[in-house]
């Protein structure tokens, strides 16, 4: 009988690439649920505690969907809790084997990203917290500003080399001073 296949990291040959005013980073390959139904954002972080995601950051995604993010792998027994405390009143689809997340931060980083996207970055059209479904180019992604000066992109696995190739592109084009870390 055939082994069957095993996991590996799509970004795990990128190296990071930093710069004095730019940073792209490949994030953990930890956990992403989608939640669809009537609950609240302020609904599911109370519940994210309860379950045990210390560590997890709700986004919004859609009408009444929401996206749970984190860099650690979930124990079944965490999405279980939440998925019973939100019985009922959401579903839950685990994400993770197939969406990947990419980091960029630094004060260029909102510039670099308006070259590719049409989503008004001003940090007061867009301020901490917010997320939008949109494009970067062709690509269809989930941006979230994380920080002032960080951002999260959220892609599907097949498109996630490609979007990270271009990504360091943009990064290599904002000039001198960038070098990779391994």
């Amino acid at each position: 009988m055939p082994d069957l296949p095993t996991s590996k990291p799509v970004l795990a040959g990128k190296s990071v690439l930093q710069g004095e005013t730019i940073r792209l980073e490949a994030l953990p390959e930890g956990h992403l649920l989608q939640v669809m139904g009537a609950t609240t954002s302020e609904e599911l972080a109370a519940h994210l505690a309860a379950a045990g995601f210390e560590d997890s950051s709700v986004r919004p995604a859609g009408y009444r969907q929401w996206f749970i993010a984190g860099s650690e792998r979930l124990a079944g027994s965490q999405e279980r809790a939440l998925a019973d405390a939100l019985a009922g009143r959401a579903f839950i689809s685990d994400q993770s084997h197939g969406r990947i997340r990419i980091r960029i931060s630094g004060s260029s980083a909102a510039r670099m990203l308006n070259r590719g996207t049409a989503v008004d970055l001003h940090l007061a059209n867009f301020p901490e917290g917010s997320s939008a479904m949109t494009l970067f180019g062709h690509i269809s992604v989930q941006l979230t500003r994380l920080g002032m000066e960080d951002f999260e992109l959220t892609v599907l696995r097949s498109f996630a080399e490609s979007l990270y190739e271009e990504l360091e592109t943009l990064v290599v084009s904002q000039g001198a001073g960038i070098w990779r870390n391994s």
